[in-house]
């Protein structure tokens, strides 16, 4: 049975932010309203600018209902007023997310290739001592992996960035646009990330040597998107290694690998437009 409400949503800080969607939603104050789409998931072969990824998302539907017309009678901006904004962590759990007091938020399910989410190395004490270690994004050679993102309004960003920055509008969190990599729409809801055996470390980088599956959503244009990072320590540096977190969860991280090893500057892990 899926919660019907954010407020069911299951959240608790020592296991943050699982558990995350498993398929597209659009979460509002009072409801969770789960997506389907309809029609041809084929790949097109130009990613998809801003208009096209806006089309794109109105083709999917509530039990025939577009999120359109949901926005619309929760007096919210449409989707052609919303821009891509990635939720690598706590921001797609829609406990949290409602917890923020944003407004209506359509998210959707995407395909990170050639990046992932790694853990900033910081701690956010807001709700837990010593604190909850935030995800951010970093290059990552072959790697792929399930995320989501969100159609959010300019001031529903703004508000994301300042909730990460604990309320200041100027912090180490900076949205940014990705300049490498690729963020593909995914259709294929149980895809599965690369296990732990198949990185390949050579004392240098890791890299994932089996093909990549193949793509089930168009691929969008990476200006388009806005990104959360994190400026200050960028992402904790395990001995050269990236601490994934669709395979490393919250609490076995901050157990056996933090304070272990160092950082890695933002600079060093990710190009920026």
């Amino acid at each position: 049975m899926q919660p019907e409400t954010p407020n069911l949503w299951q959240y608790a800080p020592a296991n943050s932010p699982l558990p995350l969607p498993d398929g597209p939603m659009l979460v509002t104050r009072k409801s969770i309203h789960y997506l389907s789409k309809q029609g041809d998931n084929a790949e097109s072969k130009e990613s998809l600018n801003l208009q096209e990824i806006q089309k794109y998302c109105s083709q999917f539907t509530c039990e025939g209902e577009s999120i359109d017309s949901i926005l619309s009678q929760e007096n919210s901006s449409l989707l052609q007023d919303r821009k891509p904004f990635l939720l690598l962590g706590e921001l797609a759990n829609p406990f949290q997310l409602n917890r923020l007091n944003l407004g209506p938020m359509p998210i959707f399910i995407i395909r990170l290739e050639n990046l992932c989410r790694t853990y900033a190395d910081a701690l956010d004490n807001r709700m837990i001592n010593p604190g909850i270690h935030h995800v951010t994004l970093a290059r990552s050679d072959g790697w792929w992996e399930k995320a989501h993102m969100a159609m959010a309004t300019i001031e529903q960003m703004k508000s994301m960035i300042t909730w990460l920055n604990n309320g200041r509008r100027a912090g180490d969190w900076k949205p940014v646009k990705p300049a490498e990599g690729r963020i593909r729409f995914e259709n294929e809801l149980q895809l599965q990330c690369p296990s732990m055996d198949m990185l390949h470390w050579d004392g240098v980088s890791e890299t994932v040597k089996q093909e990549t599956p193949q793509p089930s959503g168009p691929s969008l244009e990476l200006k388009q998107i806005m990104v959360p990072i994190h400026t200050k320590w960028g992402c904790y540096d395990s001995r050269g290694k990236l601490i994934r977190s669709s395979l490393v969860g919250q609490r076995d991280f901050h157990t056996n690998y933090f304070r272990r090893g160092s950082s890695k500057k933002w600079q060093d892990i990710l190009k920026i437009e």
